[in-house]
């Protein structure tokens, strides 16, 4: 489906993008990298530090791979969140709270 929509090429491993891979700010330089994480992970961890490997926009590439990671295994693990609150301020923490509330019904934090 998504070949034929967007033409992405996602026959690729996370390990032949790796040695080529450039920043590239573009959707199709990157959404194709993080679905590609995300199919070869094994879990959302997985899923996010696959995306970081790749370096260049991996900040996009992980949150695209992460996104998609947490609607498929239908959250993110506790010991994760665990470790991100201590770093997000309170308006942010909020904003967050309010989106998972309008969205899923309950608080991410």
């Amino acid at each position: 489906y998504i070949w034929g929509l967007f033409q992405y090429d996602l026959n690729r491993k996370v390990s032949e993008i790796l040695p080529t891979y450039k920043f590239d700010v573009s959707c199709q330089g990157s959404v194709p990298e993080a679905i590609i994480c995300f199919l070869e992970a094994s879990d959302f961890e997985d899923t996010i530090r696959k995306a970081v490997s790749l370096g260049g926009d991996s900040d996009t590439i992980a949150a695209i791979a992460g996104s998609i990671a947490e609607a498929f295994y239908k959250e993110v693990p506790q010991k994760l969140k665990d470790e991100v609150i201590d770093f997000l301020p309170n308006d942010m923490l909020d904003v967050i709270n309010r989106f998972y509330l309008k969205v899923i019904g309950k608080k991410a934090f």
